[in-house]
């Protein structure tokens, strides 16, 4: 049996689709802009990129396409950048991987033109964890002294305020408002009474 292969222009509207759906995984947007992979995450996340690309793209492949050696991939490339993700998201972005690569081999770019025309998800935040976060065993004994447990803030939202997570130039809220539990924010008195 005969695999199907890529057009160069499928490869390309591929490419970018794959670009695409690994730039908005929030694992790994989040192992990148926190370096949990050291100083080259951003380099080790590329050669993830082109580890899925060469994926896909392989001409000397004869054997049909497996979504397990796809998740294999990805996890692998978690791994390289520090990060164990137990969420269903590797099984979920290679699902999406491999139905984009199916809907390219067939010249169907629709899913490719879904992801240029949405806004990315928001960007993850991240914060140590607390003993009350985890509630799992550590099975492994002292290898995780060693390391920092983090935990990863998801936004459940998907609205699009500020698309490329750049600084606005929105108000800020008034410095001395109270919060909702009674406390006030007071300002620094650094700077007051100095005019320019």
């Amino acid at each position: 049996m005969e695999t199907k292969k890529l057009t160069a222009e499928s490869t390309l509207i591929c490419q970018e689709g794959i670009g695409l759906i690994l730039s908005r995984w929030w694992a790994l947007t989040a192992a990148v802009e926190n370096e949990w992979g050291g100083r080259d995450s951003r380099g080790k996340a590329n050669i993830l990129y082109s580890d899925v690309i060469s994926f896909f793209t392989d001409t000397k492949r004869a054997e049909p396409l497996y979504i397990d050696d796809l998740e294999n991939i990805l996890h692998e490339g978690l791994l390289s950048l520090n990060t164990d993700v137990d969420d269903g998201s590797i099984e979920e972005v290679a699902e999406k991987l491999m139905i984009m690569h199916e809907e390219c081999l067939e010249g169907n770019y629709q899913s490719v033109e879904k992801l240029r025309t949405t806004n990315p998800p928001p960007v993850a935040h991240v914060r140590p964890s607390t003993e009350e976060d985890e509630d799992d065993d550590n099975e492994e004994g002292d290898s995780m002294d060693a390391e920092t447990n983090m935990m990863v803030d998801v936004p459940n939202s998907h609205s699009s305020l500020n698309p490329v997570s750049m600084p606005t130039d929105e108000p800020r809220p008034n410095q001395a408002a109270e919060a909702a539990d009674g406390w006030v924010v007071v300002s620094s008195r650094r700077n007051k009474g100095r005019r320019n």
